[in-house]
């Protein structure tokens, strides 16, 4: 229990940082204010801002862009400190990096907003880190990932152009690219282990109490 308040608490800025966007948001509607610009623009100077401030931006014309974010976000970020604390910052910060740099590099000519760029490459390393670990317990949590938001897999096509299908492509490539990387650092779900496996570990055969118990009989 005090784990999970610890990791709870240096897991608030989630909701700090959620708090930013909405209020970023709000601004954008209140103002009339098009803070687009501030999204990347592919293999510009100008755009070269955007690999830091898109994530922050989100459309003023459709409301469900920001709604869409928030929940994945506070979810996949909260699993991410909770099971992955140890390089939790560092998972964050080269999801959100890289994530811009590759749609800089790579992605259609227009301006690219949003944080599920952010949010692909959070959900991609958590399952890819279950199956490069091969761990049955961290596993079984990518797996429950998976089930609240396997859908978005079909974020990495371009089956709507209004869409920056790029951010999620390269997001999930980022994903995987960390999961792989990481697979030998040191996660917090850990499970303290039982005598008997401490036991078999050191090479200590177990008493053999059934050979006690026959001669205990043939003796009576």
């Amino acid at each position: 229990m005090k784990e999970f308040f610890q990791v709870f608490l240096n897991s608030l800025w989630i909701l700090v940082f959620l708090v930013l966007i909405w209020v970023i948001h709000i601004l954008q509607l209140t103002f009339q204010i098009n803070f687009a610009e501030f999204g990347i623009l592919p293999r510009s100077f100008s755009g070269l801002l955007g690999i830091i401030t898109s994530p922050l931006v989100h459309s003023a014309k459709d409301i469900n862009h920001i709604i869409n974010n928030s929940f994945p976000f506070m979810i996949l970020g909260w699993t991410l400190f909770y099971f992955y604390k140890p390089i939790a910052w560092r998972i964050l910060i080269q999801s959100w990096f890289f994530t811009g740099v590759f749609v800089w590099i790579s992605a259609r000519n227009a301006y690219h907003i949003g944080l599920s760029g952010v949010i692909y490459s959070l959900l991609f390393f958590i399952f890819f880190s279950g199956v490069f670990r091969k761990d049955n317990r961290l596993l079984t949590v990518a797996l429950f990932v998976v089930f609240l938001y396997g859908s978005m897999v079909w974020g990495i096509f371009p089956y709507d152009w209004t869409i920056s299908f790029e951010s999620h492509l390269f997001g999930a490539l980022t994903g995987i690219i960390l999961a792989y990387f990481n697979r030998k650092e040191e996660s917090t779900f850990k499970v303290e282990k039982t005598q008997w496996e401490i036991e078999e570990e050191l090479g200590i055969e177990p008493p053999d109490l059934e050979g006690l118990w026959n001669n205990t009989e043939n003796e009576d």
